[in-house]
């Protein structure tokens, strides 16, 4: 059977066509990708900073992870143990056009005890240290304005020890730690009480 001919001028509008929707898709995706931005903080237990910003109108995604260390994709067993340098840490991704990396960085301090130093609550080791992870020279900026504020408002009788810090590489943590919180809510629940985090963030910011 022989092939069916189209005609060349008919051939030419299929191509700019095909070239058109190529365009308008690339267009779309670059549109999407400009509304997302990626911040990374470390504030304990990663289960309950993950419950804490995947609240946040604006937040995307948050990732529970590894970061700060010297191991290349460190295990929970590892970090937990302190043996790697990593700090737990969540990674989120939000939309710029609905929510500000400044308000992220509220949302962090009011969730630490920066006041300690290698541990938050009830976990004790670098491991569950404070800090934020910028990723560029404005995220510098404005984490360590927010920083100085904080000291000037606040008065805690002593430094803060969040760390600021340039961030590293990310590694997500396994799967059973993402949405913790919604996957296991008693035992989250149970840890979170026992722990002593709302009642030390109460202490320190009053009541939410």
């Amino acid at each position: 059977m022989l092939m069916r001919q189209f005609p060349k001028k008919f051939t030419g509008t299929i191509f700019i066509i095909l070239l058109i929707s190529m365009v308008w898709s690339l267009n779309g995706y670059s549109a999407e990708n400009e509304k997302r931005s990626k911040a990374i903080f470390a504030g304990g237990c990663f289960w309950c900073m993950e419950e804490v910003y995947e609240k946040v109108t604006g937040v995307i995604a948050v990732t529970s992870g590894y970061t700060g260390g010297r191991v290349v994709k460190p295990t929970y067993e590892q970090v937990s143990a302190g043996e790697t340098g990593h700090a737990e840490s969540v990674e989120v991704i939000y939309d710029p056009t609905q929510v500000s990396y400044d308000h992220l960085l509220e949302v962090f301090w009011r969730n630490v005890d920066p006041t300690v130093k290698d541990a938050q609550f009830c976990d004790h080791g670098s491991q569950y240290r404070s800090a934020i992870f910028y990723l560029d020279g404005a995220q510098k900026r404005l984490a360590e304005t927010s920083k100085d504020n904080i000291q000037a408002i606040k008065s805690f009788g002593g430094p803060l020890y969040t760390e600021i810090t340039q961030a590293e590489v990310f590694y997500p943590a396994e799967d059973y730690h993402q949405d913790f919180y919604k996957k296991n809510p008693t035992r989250y629940k149970f840890y979170k009480w026992s722990c002593g985090r709302a009642q030390r963030l109460e202490q320190l910011w009053g009541k939410s």
